[in-house]
Protein backbone atom coordinates (compact mmCIF):
# COMPACT_ATOMS: atom_id res chain seq x y z
CA UNK A 1 0.00 0.00 0.00
CA UNK A 2 3.02 2.23 0.89
CA UNK A 3 4.55 1.88 -2.92
CA UNK A 4 0.84 3.23 -4.23
CA UNK A 5 2.18 6.53 -3.64
CA UNK A 6 5.08 6.35 -5.81
CA UNK A 7 3.28 6.57 -8.87
CA UNK A 8 5.07 9.22 -10.84
CA UNK A 9 2.64 12.42 -10.32
CA UNK A 10 2.52 11.79 -6.84
CA UNK A 11 6.09 11.26 -6.14
CA UNK A 12 7.56 14.62 -8.09
CA UNK A 13 4.53 16.87 -6.08
CA UNK A 14 5.66 14.96 -2.92
CA UNK A 15 10.09 15.51 -3.59
CA UNK A 16 9.15 19.23 -4.18
CA UNK A 17 7.20 19.74 -0.81
CA UNK A 18 9.45 17.29 0.98
CA UNK A 19 12.37 19.41 -0.50
CA UNK A 20 10.72 22.46 0.94
CA UNK A 21 10.45 21.04 4.41
CA UNK A 22 14.19 19.41 4.85
CA UNK A 23 16.01 23.09 3.35
CA UNK A 24 13.56 25.09 5.44
CA UNK A 25 14.78 22.59 9.02
CA UNK A 26 17.74 21.58 7.91
CA UNK A 27 19.37 18.54 9.58
CA UNK A 28 17.10 19.10 12.72
CA UNK A 29 13.95 18.36 10.50
CA UNK A 30 15.50 15.18 8.97
CA UNK A 31 16.17 13.79 12.47
CA UNK A 32 12.44 15.01 13.60
CA UNK A 33 10.65 12.94 9.96
CA UNK A 34 12.88 10.30 10.22
CA UNK A 35 11.72 9.72 14.23
CA UNK A 36 8.41 10.07 13.34
CA UNK A 37 8.71 7.23 10.37
CA UNK A 38 10.90 4.94 12.55
CA UNK A 39 8.16 5.39 15.34
CA UNK A 40 4.10 5.43 15.16
CA UNK A 41 3.60 7.51 11.83
CA UNK A 42 3.25 5.31 8.72
CA UNK A 43 5.21 7.19 5.97
CA UNK A 44 7.71 6.03 4.18
CA UNK A 45 11.33 7.14 4.73
CA UNK A 46 11.61 7.56 0.62
CA UNK A 47 10.08 10.79 0.85
CA UNK A 48 12.67 12.10 3.18
CA UNK A 49 15.79 10.46 2.95
CA UNK A 50 15.62 11.16 -1.39
CA UNK A 51 14.84 15.20 -0.99
CA UNK A 52 17.46 15.51 1.37
CA UNK A 53 19.86 13.54 -0.67
CA UNK A 54 19.07 15.68 -3.55
CA UNK A 55 19.57 18.99 -1.30
CA UNK A 56 23.25 17.57 -0.70
CA UNK A 57 23.77 17.49 -4.00
CA UNK A 58 23.45 21.03 -4.66
CA UNK A 59 25.48 21.93 -2.08
CA UNK A 60 22.45 23.29 0.21
CA UNK A 61 23.47 20.00 2.73
CA UNK A 62 26.28 17.41 3.41
CA UNK A 63 26.01 13.85 2.25
CA UNK A 64 27.74 12.49 5.22
CA UNK A 65 25.65 14.43 7.50
CA UNK A 66 22.29 13.81 5.70
CA UNK A 67 23.02 9.91 6.16
CA UNK A 68 24.13 10.48 9.60
CA UNK A 69 20.90 11.98 10.89
CA UNK A 70 18.71 10.26 8.92
CA UNK A 71 20.18 6.84 11.24
CA UNK A 72 19.91 9.34 14.49
CA UNK A 73 16.51 10.10 13.71
CA UNK A 74 15.61 6.18 12.84
CA UNK A 75 17.73 5.15 15.31
CA UNK A 76 15.79 7.72 18.33
CA UNK A 77 12.27 6.54 16.93
CA UNK A 78 13.24 2.82 17.37
CA UNK A 79 14.24 3.85 20.72
CA UNK A 80 11.21 5.14 21.48
CA UNK A 81 8.95 2.24 20.24
CA UNK A 82 11.40 -0.42 22.14
CA UNK A 83 10.44 1.84 25.83
CA UNK A 84 6.78 1.82 24.95
CA UNK A 85 7.25 -1.92 24.32
CA UNK A 86 9.60 -2.40 27.54
CA UNK A 87 7.26 -0.14 29.86
CA UNK A 88 3.85 -1.30 28.70
CA UNK A 89 5.48 -5.23 28.80
CA UNK A 90 4.10 -8.73 28.56
CA UNK A 91 1.68 -8.12 31.05
CA UNK A 92 0.07 -5.71 29.19
CA UNK A 93 -0.37 -7.59 26.15
CA UNK A 94 -1.63 -10.55 28.13
CA UNK A 95 -3.86 -8.68 29.57
CA UNK A 96 -5.53 -6.86 26.39
CA UNK A 97 -4.16 -9.05 23.41
CA UNK A 98 -6.79 -11.44 23.41
CA UNK A 99 -8.86 -8.10 22.00
CA UNK A 100 -6.32 -7.93 19.41
CA UNK A 101 -6.39 -12.11 18.87
CA UNK A 102 -2.70 -11.59 20.41
CA UNK A 103 -2.73 -15.51 22.79
CA UNK A 104 -0.46 -15.64 25.63
CA UNK A 105 1.05 -18.64 23.87
CA UNK A 106 2.33 -16.52 20.59
CA UNK A 107 4.02 -13.83 23.48
CA UNK A 108 5.68 -16.78 24.82
CA UNK A 109 7.19 -17.63 21.53
CA UNK A 110 8.04 -14.22 20.78
CA UNK A 111 10.16 -13.93 24.07
CA UNK A 112 11.90 -17.16 23.18
CA UNK A 113 12.62 -16.15 19.36
CA UNK A 114 13.76 -12.27 20.57
CA UNK A 115 15.74 -14.07 23.41
CA UNK A 116 17.98 -16.31 21.20
CA UNK A 117 17.55 -14.98 17.77
CA UNK A 118 16.77 -10.55 18.62
CA UNK A 119 19.72 -9.96 16.43
CA UNK A 120 19.09 -10.83 13.22
CA UNK A 121 15.58 -10.33 13.85
CA UNK A 122 15.97 -6.36 14.38
CA UNK A 123 18.73 -6.20 11.64
CA UNK A 124 16.59 -7.69 8.99
CA UNK A 125 13.11 -6.14 10.33
CA UNK A 126 14.52 -2.91 9.33
CA UNK A 127 15.28 -3.46 6.08
CA UNK A 128 11.02 -4.71 5.52
CA UNK A 129 8.84 -2.52 4.40
CA UNK A 130 6.05 -2.08 6.15
CA UNK A 131 8.19 -4.16 9.42
CA UNK A 132 10.86 -1.55 10.18
CA UNK A 133 8.37 1.31 11.98
CA UNK A 134 7.00 -1.93 14.24
CA UNK A 135 9.92 -4.31 14.91
CA UNK A 136 11.29 -2.30 18.16
CA UNK A 137 8.42 -2.91 19.90
CA UNK A 138 8.18 -6.43 20.11
CA UNK A 139 11.87 -5.79 20.69
CA UNK A 140 11.08 -3.85 23.99
CA UNK A 141 8.54 -6.36 25.18
CA UNK A 142 10.73 -9.18 24.91
CA UNK A 143 13.14 -6.75 26.64
CA UNK A 144 16.27 -7.22 24.23
CA UNK A 145 19.54 -6.39 25.96
CA UNK A 146 19.36 -2.44 24.71
CA UNK A 147 23.29 -2.39 23.91
CA UNK A 148 22.58 -4.90 21.06
CA UNK A 149 19.30 -3.52 20.00
CA UNK A 150 21.03 -0.28 19.36
CA UNK A 151 23.75 -1.87 17.01
CA UNK A 152 21.58 -3.58 15.03
CA UNK A 153 18.96 -1.41 14.76
CA UNK A 154 21.15 0.99 13.55
CA UNK A 155 23.34 -1.28 11.14
CA UNK A 156 19.63 -2.23 9.83
CA UNK A 157 19.03 1.93 9.48
CA UNK A 158 22.08 2.46 8.82
CA UNK A 159 22.05 0.41 5.11
CA UNK A 160 18.62 1.85 4.33
CA UNK A 161 19.45 5.00 4.59
CA UNK A 162 22.43 5.53 2.98
CA UNK A 163 20.62 3.63 0.29
CA UNK A 164 17.99 6.32 0.06
CA UNK A 165 20.04 9.27 0.54
CA UNK A 166 22.91 8.06 -2.35
CA UNK A 167 19.74 7.89 -4.62
CA UNK A 168 18.93 11.02 -4.42
CA UNK A 169 22.16 12.36 -4.15
CA UNK A 170 22.54 11.01 -8.15
CA UNK A 171 19.17 10.71 -9.39
CA UNK A 172 18.17 14.44 -8.09
CA UNK A 173 14.82 15.10 -8.85
CA UNK A 174 14.44 12.81 -11.88
CA UNK A 175 11.06 10.96 -10.57
CA UNK A 176 11.06 8.87 -13.94
CA UNK A 177 14.47 7.05 -12.67
CA UNK A 178 13.68 7.45 -8.66
CA UNK A 179 10.77 4.98 -9.30
CA UNK A 180 12.68 2.94 -11.61
CA UNK A 181 15.64 2.16 -9.35
CA UNK A 182 13.61 2.55 -6.19
CA UNK A 183 11.66 -0.95 -7.14
CA UNK A 184 14.89 -2.58 -8.06
CA UNK A 185 16.64 -1.27 -5.04
CA UNK A 186 13.36 -2.84 -2.98
CA UNK A 187 13.35 -6.24 -4.79
CA UNK A 188 17.13 -6.10 -4.07
CA UNK A 189 16.90 -5.18 -0.47
CA UNK A 190 14.09 -8.17 0.10
CA UNK A 191 16.46 -10.88 -1.98
CA UNK A 192 19.35 -9.42 0.73
CA UNK A 193 16.92 -10.30 3.09
CA UNK A 194 15.92 -13.51 2.94
CA UNK A 195 19.51 -14.53 2.00
CA UNK A 196 20.83 -13.27 5.08
CA UNK A 197 18.33 -14.32 6.92
CA UNK A 198 18.71 -18.13 5.55
CA UNK A 199 22.87 -18.03 6.48
CA UNK A 200 22.16 -16.91 10.06
CA UNK A 201 19.36 -20.37 10.15
CA UNK A 202 22.24 -22.67 8.72
CA UNK A 203 24.23 -21.00 10.75
CA UNK A 204 22.56 -21.83 13.16
CA UNK A 205 21.38 -25.19 12.78
CA UNK A 206 25.16 -26.17 12.17
CA UNK A 207 26.13 -25.13 15.76
CA UNK A 208 23.45 -26.81 17.38
CA UNK A 209 24.37 -29.97 15.64
CA UNK A 210 28.27 -29.46 16.50
CA UNK A 211 26.97 -28.37 20.21
CA UNK A 212 25.23 -32.11 20.54
CA UNK A 213 27.50 -33.83 18.78
CA UNK A 214 30.51 -32.55 21.15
Amino acid sequence: MIRDIFNLATLHKLLISLTSVVSGFGYLGIVILMFLESSFFPFPSEIIMIPAGYLAAIGNMNIILVIFFGIFGSLTGAVFNYYLGYRLGKPFLVKYGRYMLIKKETLDKMDALFDIHGEIITFVGRLLPGVRQYISLPAGISKMAFPKFVLYTSLGAGIWVTILSLLGYFVGQNQHLIHIYLSKITYSILIFSVIVAVYYIAKYKLKQKQHIQS
